[in-house]
């Protein structure tokens, strides 16, 4: 049998700027960063991962969860799945926050925490955002995509063949 719980998260840009999202306690990390980036209308498009420190060196978390880990390519050392991650095992309790880093090369940085349990509807769509504060910025520059001091970063990246 399924599992009908939900975990409700909040991601936290700057502040005020957040969204509240539920999602069925079974999903992945994975699933919590696809459901973030679309709430801020992003595009799922580059690399992430989810880090303990919240503040400061997050490469040296204790706990550390990467996406490269699940590419094969070079993940931090210790660096666990996303994909195999559930969010009960990374957010085993209301309160647990985390860093969730989106695009290495912009560094969008979001505050994640759990915020509350639930149960799942019979009818309803997750994940789901509901609540929300705050316009969300654009993703990318008008001027031609991100800042002029990214764009160095993101052509090194290209040469490298990793997404970031």
């Amino acid at each position: 049998m399924a599992d009908p719980s939900t975990r409700i998260f909040r991601a936290s840009l700057r502040g005020r700027l957040y969204r509240d999202i539920e999602l069925p306690s079974s999903g992945s990390l994975e699933d919590l960063a696809a459901a973030i980036v679309s709430a801020f209308g992003f595009d799922f498009d580059h690399a992430f991962g989810f880090y303990s420190n919240l503040k400061g060196d997050y490469y040296r978390s204790e706990e550390r969860y990467e996406l490269f880990a699940d590419l094969g390519e070079e993940a931090g050392e210790g660096a666990r799945s996303v994909r195999r991650t559930r969010l009960g095992t990374a957010f085993p309790e209301v309160g647990k926050k985390m860093l969730f880093l989106f695009d290495y090369g912009d560094e969008w940085l979001f505050t994640v925490g759990l915020i509350g349990l639930g149960r799942r509807e019979t009818k309803a769509a997750y994940s789901r955002v509901v609540k929300q504060a705050g316009e969300a910025p654009p993703q990318y520059s008008a001027l031609g995509g991100a800042p002029p001091q990214r764009r160095v970063r993101r052509r090194e990246w290209a040469r490298s063949g990793i997404r970031g």
